[in-house]
């Protein structure tokens, strides 16, 4: 079922993962710990993320060569699996950096093979270490532009012209940042690329993370302004120890409220600073249902537990 559907079909506000494939080398056994520990809520639907390929220095003979490896690879393998083995609708992301239009397509018509009915569009961030994103030769500069190639292939409209082409059928979820993407020169400016990104065919928006149900609300007010009339749904991540306070900023360019900030770093020890974050998320949660919202989407990275745990909370309270 599309995602779309699932969301305007709802009787309560939903759940949704995001998992991260493993590492290279590593087994599939890591993605299912994860998925039975948080199969009992019942998501809607699980995103399984892509990651563009990094180069690396390498020094072969007396040359040294720059060598493409694929980060993470395994994005579609890992969708397929768990629809298979856990009958959970699954959303691979597809990206555009490291890809042209023609590789897009021929990943496009694999999805549509095996059934995948629904995928995430996005830019992608550029190859670790460097600054400015390139698409390849031949490949799209922005989401819109992906968003619109897949749109064409629903319409029955490939890169070749062919007679009696069937059309694929995938419903289009795109990426919203509340905070402003980091590279956008104001808020307003991302949002009009974010109606782009639904003129051109997406049918629903995930956020970035959301660490204040304020900063959501005033999104979601000019959003809608802007003429967008799509479900939105926030992006959830719980942080659990002081790490996480400078790592989740620098990756994300986002900002930290001052009340979480203080109390993991106040907390006695990590269990405390553990039990702090879930505290903050649960609310955060409640606040983010009382507006309504279609769904709550939690960024796991692979990692279950703690999401699990906000979860038998919001359960027990019957949010969920």
């Amino acid at each position: 079922m599309h995602v779309i559907e699932i969301l305007k079909n709802r009787k309560k506000t939903l759940i949704s993962l995001e998992i991260t494939p493993p590492e290279k080398g590593r087994s599939i056994e890591e993605i299912f710990q994860s998925v039975e520990i948080l199969k009992k809520y019942n998501p809607a639907f699980i995103n399984v993320t892509y990651h563009q390929q990094q180069i690396v220095y390498e020094e072969i003979g007396s040359e040294i060569k720059k060598v493409p490896r694929r980060k993470k690879p395994g994005t579609i393998g890992i969708c397929a699996a768990l629809a298979h083995k856990y009958n959970i609708e699954t959303v691979p992301h597809i990206i555009c950096g490291g890809f042209n239009k023609y590789e897009t397509e021929d990943a496009l018509i694999d999805l549509n093979y095996l059934g995948l009915s629904n995928l995430f569009a996005l830019r992608g961030d550029p190859p670790a270490g460097i600054i400015k994103f390139t698409s390849e030769t031949d490949g799209h500069k922005n989401a819109s532009e992906l968003v619109k190639q897949v749109s064409d292939l629903n319409n029955g409209k490939y890169l070749e012209d062919l007679e009696n082409a069937t059309p694929t059928n995938f419903c289009i979820g795109v990426a919203g940042y509340p905070e402003k993407h980091y590279e956008a020169p104001n808020l307003e400016a991302d949002i009009q690329h974010l109606k782009e990104k639904i003129d051109q065919g997406a049918s629903y928006i995930i956020t970035q993370m959301v660490f204040s149900s304020e900063i959501f609300k005033k999104y979601l007010k000019i959003v809608q302004s802007a003429g967008i009339d799509v479900p939105i749904i926030p992006g959830v991540k719980v942080i659990t120890n002081k790490r996480q306070l400078s790592l989740i900023p620098s990756l994300f360019k986002i900002d930290l409220p001052e009340e979480l900030v203080q109390s993991i770093n106040q907390a006695r020890d990590d269990q405390a600073a553990k039990e702090a974050g879930i505290n903050f998320a649960m609310n955060l949660c409640e606040q983010l249902i009382q507006l309504n919202v279609p769904c709550l989407h939690f960024y796991t990275m692979g990692k279950g537990t703690v999401v699990a745990e906000v979860l038998k909370r919001l359960k027990q309270k019957a949010l969920i």
